[in-house]
């Protein structure tokens, strides 16, 4: 029984020993402590919403936590420093350039956070591959003997502060025999090359980016954190403080606005009163319309509109009149034939008494032929007296 007994006891606490790192583990695993973590610092105006223990933000994801928030010294230019840490691999997103750091508002009670933005170019601000100063002679030796293996730890520039060679670029290309004249204008500090092994990676983080010298400075016991440069966002107290400022200068012009609200309704209550009685008004003269249309479509009723109603009667007698003139100038020409009948009779009465008058009447009409033949030919005259011409002659078969 006391053998079952102690068997018991060792289970149960093997069992408890088991859960409890199992916990520690899951605990660990979820806070990130078997990764690599790299360290931050940023400066902002105020500490306002921002506290220990806060997640850090990038693209969405909890990438770290802020480790630390304190203010500065009196004579330091900035106001708090804020200390954070980046685990793994989202450090390695944080570049030299683009790379930013974002204080945004994440509440209404004054709570904020922040937010990493990743790079967009240039080296990455820290590193886990540890460099070396190597000499020239001996740089280009190691990376003849191991081309690929050695990288730059460094950007370097020439004489005239121009970029000729970026960080990363393995060294049997910047030290090639080709590139010797452009290496004679470079500017390397004691005749050395920052340089890096390829192969060599380190469980931490060794070395971060220094902006000033364009190189990688490797880390040692109270070396200081990488920076990033913050973007902060205010805070929505002050801005609902500055909304509500705007408000109370606004409101003036908004009481104002009222008034002429009101006014303009005001005037649209009497425009409308007053074409209210225009349409009153306008009853008459529409309803005149309306006769006046149905006259219209009676038969005649254009000719009594346009001649009034006498017109009709004044025309009849007109027409009356003058068919008694059609009919008295019948007789009066039936008059005029008969006097014409005794004209001609007494000229053929005169004709048969005198036998000379005849031939001097053909002598006449003879004479006055030949003048117009006459005229006929002659070239003013010619076109007003057109005959057709003859018709030809029709030719002579052969």
């Amino acid at each position: 029984m006391e053998r079952a007994v102690g068997w018991f006891v060792f289970l149960a606490t093997a069992l408890l020993l088991f859960g409890f790192g199992y916990y520690i583990y899951h605990t660990a695993e979820r806070k990130g402590w078997f990764v690599i973590k790299a360290k931050f610092h940023t400066y902002v105006q105020s500490s306002a919403g921002l506290k220990v223990g806060d997640p850090v933000f990038m693209m969405g994801f909890p990438v770290g936590e802020i480790l630390d928030v304190f203010p500065m010294k009196p004579h330091e230019t900035n106001n708090v420093r804020v200390e954070f840490e980046i685990r793994e691999p989202f450090f390695r997103y944080i570049w030299s350039q683009g790379s930013f750091v974002k204080v945004n508002a994440a509440g209404f009670l004054d709570q904020r956070q922040l937010e990493v933005t990743r790079g967009t170019n240039g080296p990455a601000i820290c590193v886990t591959q540890p460099g070396r100063v190597l000499k020239l002679d001996e740089a280009a030796r190691l990376a003849a003997a191991e081309p690929g293996r050695w990288q730059l730890y460094q950007d370097v520039f020439d004489e005239k502060s121009n970029l000729v060679f970026h960080a990363y670029a393995k060294l049997e290309e910047v030290l090639d025999i080709t590139n010797s004249q452009l290496l004679a204008e470079c500017k390397f500090e004691s005749n050395s090359i920052y340089a890096y092994d390829n192969t060599v990676n380190r469980k931490r983080i060794v070395a971060s980016w220094h902006r000033r010298s364009h190189r990688y400075e490797n880390f040692t016991p109270g070396s200081e954190d990488a920076w990033l440069r913050a973007v902060e966002a205010p805070p929505v107290s002050d801005q609902l403080q500055a909304m509500i400022t705007q408000v109370q200068q606004a409101l003036p012009g908004i009481l104002a606005l009222t008034n002429k609200i009101a006014t303009v309704l005001d005037n649209t209550v009497n425009a409308t009163s007053n074409l209210n009685a225009a349409v009153v008004e306008a009853r008459p003269a529409l309803t005149n319309l309306v006769v006046l249309s149905g006259q219209l479509r009676e038969p005649g009723s254009l000719g009594v509109w346009a001649l009034g109603t006498n017109g009709e009667q004044q025309v009849q007698s007109a027409l009356t009149n003058a068919s008694l003139i059609l009919a008295h100038t019948d007789t009066n020409l039936e008059a005029i034939f008969i006097h014409l009948s005794d004209i001609t009779s007494n000229l053929n009465a005169q004709v048969q008494a005198n036998t000379n008058l005849l031939g001097g009447i053909s002598k006449a009409v003879t004479d006055a032929d030949n003048l117009v033949q006459g005229l006929k030919r002659h070239w003013l005259l010619r076109s007003a007296f057109k005959t057709n011409a003859p018709p030809s002659k029709p030719k002579k078969s052969r």
